[in-house]
């Protein structure tokens, strides 16, 4: 698959025909939500652990030297923590040029954690899997965060992405043993705002 995935998400045509649809966000989509939204709400998908498997080439890195961001990973019984955006559908174009690198649009079934209604809902997330030509895989933890701590890509520094994940999810009262790992791992924590990120 290549590297920039436009145009297959475009052909995904699941929510044309509504006025508005769910999107998970577990990433930098959790702390930068740099589109319109009507309306946002803590979740939960069933079935997959956060993992810092996908490369960053446009963002976070450079092809010569990428950068590790977010992307799911399939493990039974596990739940992930994040946050689900009602967008219109319009609002998913520009969110596939931020998400080219790699990931897809993957239909899901959200589950609220604010003891509102509706409990549920299905929705979309923006899911990188083994088959892009940017995923990276798993790494000794020291490697992964080693890789975070140098790169840097037009959207800034890799650290930065990573920190502002931690930060995110500690506000949150979200335990995320990967996460907090790496960032435990980093010389000098240190974060800055950036235009725009992949999840």
């Amino acid at each position: 698959m290549s590297h920039d995935t436009t145009a297959r998400n475009r052909r995904m045509t699941h929510f044309d025909d509504q006025d508005a649809l769910w999107l998970f966000g577990y990433g930098s989509l959790i702390w930068k939500a740099d589109f319109p939204f009507l309306e946002r709400r803590r979740a939960h998908v069933h079935g997959w652990v956060r993992r810092f498997w996908q490369g960053s080439h446009d963002h976070r890195g450079t092809p010569e030297a990428p950068g590790r961001v977010a992307t799911l990973v399939r493990e039974p019984g596990a739940i992930c923590h994040g946050m689900a955006y009602r967008i219109a559908p319009e609002v998913l174009g520009p969110l596939d040029v931020r998400e080219k690198n790699g990931y897809l649009r993957e239909l899901t079934r959200l589950h609220f954690d604010d003891g509102g209604q509706p409990a549920g809902a299905d929705g979309l997330l923006y899911l990188a899997t083994e088959e892009n030509a940017a995923f990276l895989g798993d790494a000794p933890l020291d490697a992964i965060a080693a890789q975070i701590a140098v790169a840097h890509g037009p959207s800034g520094p890799n650290r930065d992405y990573l920190v502002h994940l931690a930060r995110a999810l500690r506000e949150l009262g979200v335990d995320d043993p990967h996460v907090f790992a790496l960032a435990a791992r980093l010389p000098h924590p240190a974060a800055a705002d950036c235009p725009h990120d992949p999840e």
